[in-house]
């Protein structure tokens, strides 16, 4: 569930961002500005995080705020999902990752799926997409679209250690390990199991 203060820091977050873009009057400009030094502060309020780091993460980009986009990678191998083990957390997630400006969102898939994983896939059709405010991920900064993209292992060997995971592996539907929550949540990987037995399903979005 979004939490209060949070929607209302990330809205004025982009309302004082859009304004910052766009707006051409001083004293538009300063009100805008004080409007991002508020977002930051009510972040500052309720978070734990530096006030500097808050300002990296949350107030430093320009132009239009517009949501930032997750795609996530659904590979099948007999019946089992793949799925690779966070540094991060320690927890399981699909392999995946922020969307790269210049890459479409199957090559992204791709290309995750081979950093994070060893493993060699063709990507295929989306299977849903979502906005994370209505599943239960923890609390993000940011507004988030997560895409689930059907990917086929055409090859490769699974990575002891990347830069990001530690561990890659295989699960059925009812041996699933501890998810990283943050990534994906469980109904969001028993939903991807639903298309294994039911290919003809419809994309689902939010």
């Amino acid at each position: 569930m979004q939490l209060k203060w949070l929607e209302w820091a990330k809205q004025i977050q982009a309302i004082s961002q859009a304004g910052l873009e766009y707006s051409r009057d001083v004293y538009d400009l300063e009100r805008f500005q004080q409007l991002r030094e508020l977002s930051v502060e009510i972040m500052q309020q309720y978070t734990e995080a530096e006030i500097e780091l808050i300002h990296d993460l949350f107030a430093g980009e320009t132009g239009y705020a517009t949501p930032k986009v997750d795609i996530r990678a659904v590979v099948f191998q007999e019946n089992r999902i793949l799925m690779v083990r966070e540094k991060l957390d320690g927890a399981w997630a699909l392999p995946g990752g922020w969307a790269d400006i210049g890459l479409s969102p199957k090559e992204i898939a791709v290309k995750e799926v081979k950093e994070e994983s060893g493993y060699d896939v063709r990507a295929g059709r989306l299977l849903g997409v979502v906005d994370k405010k209505f599943h239960p991920h923890p609390p993000s900064p940011w507004h988030v679209y997560k895409f689930f993209i059907e990917c086929e292992l055409i090859g490769g060997t699974a990575a002891t250690d990347t830069t990001e995971t530690m561990e890659v592996g295989f699960f059925a539907e009812d041996e699933l390990p501890p998810l990283s929550v943050e990534r994906n949540t469980e109904q969001q990987i028993r939903t991807a199991f639903s298309y294994l037995h039911n290919p003809g399903l419809p994309v689902f979005c939010d």
